[in-house]
């Protein structure tokens, strides 16, 4: 069976798919695996670790693959390029895309979705979207220490103390997590917050404060122990209570997502605004809007002196080890699906029916295929 890696096309997309060490995996499988050229040299892959590891160094991969691995969904263009009744894993954005799902099925493609992949603890290892939300919740502490007029330490120094940078993170998934991790690391005094009531024994494990504010959540936590949309109201009163923290950080780091729907506003105008001088804003729901109002997503504002940043794409920018978690978690996917050098799949398992995306011509999943009107 051939594997194809291609070259990620998507705008500042610098991670691979598959790295030399998934190669070897694969091989083990009995693949074939076939390498793009250049397909990992921004990501600090060149095509001789590609070929050391045992795969072939192919133009055109696309065509002749009976799987395609890629980061991200692919273009309307490498879609007519993929052969009908080929399979296809990548990150598809199904609910914010259904469309993409839809092009895959009129071609023929048995698509899966990261996504989809089901919280449950014999799919930990393949957990795409915990891997590389660690990489963004770090990298968005850097980037704010970084724009930070100050530093994130208490240093006594001969010429004077200077005080630690108050940081606040809202959302305690795996992004929000590492967020705190990384800015207690820098020295920082933190706070977070979450709707989800058992995070805040993670917050506190963590070293940060939970930040309680007087507000019922109700059932905030879906089975897939996903954040829950909240109602309007419960929205408009939290984004009065969270500005009042907003207002004494240095530091504001908003990770609050739900899936398939526009970003919760979690902070307006009037909270922006009322941030001190030298603030700095990192809203990593940017790409779905923003937690935080003015968020422009993949532009850097500045607000009444207040730094605000909507990245769309963090784990693109430490691309290495982004690749090499992503493509652990890739090649755990792969070896679930793979029977003697073959794709076999079980439909009745839980992983394979829970990240299939379209099958023999039919969007498979019951909300994407709604959302795409098919």
């Amino acid at each position: 069976m051939i594997v194809a890696v291609p070259k990620e096309t998507a705008a500042g997309e610098r991670r691979v798919a598959l790295a030399p060490d998934g190669v070897k995996a694969l091989a083990k499988l009995g693949l074939d695996v076939r390498v793009e050229p250049g397909a990992g040299l921004a990501a600090g892959f060149d095509d001789a670790s590609f070929a050391a590891a045992g795969a072939k160094l192919e133009a055109g991969v696309l065509a002749a693959a009976d799987l395609v691995l890629k980061v991200q969904a692919p273009s309307d263009a490498e879609i007519a390029r993929i052969k009908g009744g080929a399979a296809l894993i990548a990150l598809m954005r199904p609910l914010d895309d259904p469309q993409r799902a839809a092009a895959l099925a009129r071609q023929g493609v048995s698509a899966f979705a990261l996504e989809l992949l089901p919280r449950i603890t014999r799919a930990q290892s393949m957990d795409v979207l915990s891997s590389q939300a660690t990489i963004a919740g770090y990298r968005a502490v850097l980037l704010a220490a970084l724009r930070l007029p100050k530093l994130f330490p208490m240093l006594v120094t001969a010429a004077g103390t200077i005080t630690s940078a108050r940081v606040f993170v809202i959302g305690a998934g795996v992004a929000g997590l590492q967020a705190i991790a990384t800015a207690k690391r820098l020295g920082g005094v933190v706070e977070a917050y979450d709707t989800r009531a058992a995070a805040a024994e993670q917050i506190e494990s963590l070293g940060a404060r939970f930040v309680k504010l007087e507000l019922e959540a109700g059932d905030a936590q879906d089975a897939g122990g996903y954040a829950k949309a909240q109602s309007e109201a419960f929205y408009a009163k939290q984004r009065a209570l969270m500005a009042a923290t907003a207002a004494k950080s240095d530091v504001l780091i908003t990770t609050a997502l739900v899936p398939g729907q526009r970003a919760p506003l979690l902070l307006d105008e009037a909270g922006v605004r009322g941030m001190k001088r030298g603030a700095v804003i990192v809203d990593l729901a940017a790409p779905n809007g923003g937690n935080v109002a003015l968020t422009q997503p993949g532009e850097e504002r500045d607000v009444d002196g207040v730094t605000l940043l909507g990245p769309l794409n963090l784990p693109s920018e430490i691309p290495g080890d982004a690749s090499r978690l992503f493509s652990r978690n890739v090649g755990a996917l792969v070896s679930h699906l793979v029977k003697d050098g073959k794709l076999a799949l079980d439909l009745e398992d839980e992983i394979t029916r829970g990240t299939l995306l379209t099958h023999q011509g039919q969007i498979t999943n019951a909300a994407v295929k709604e959302r795409a009107g098919a």
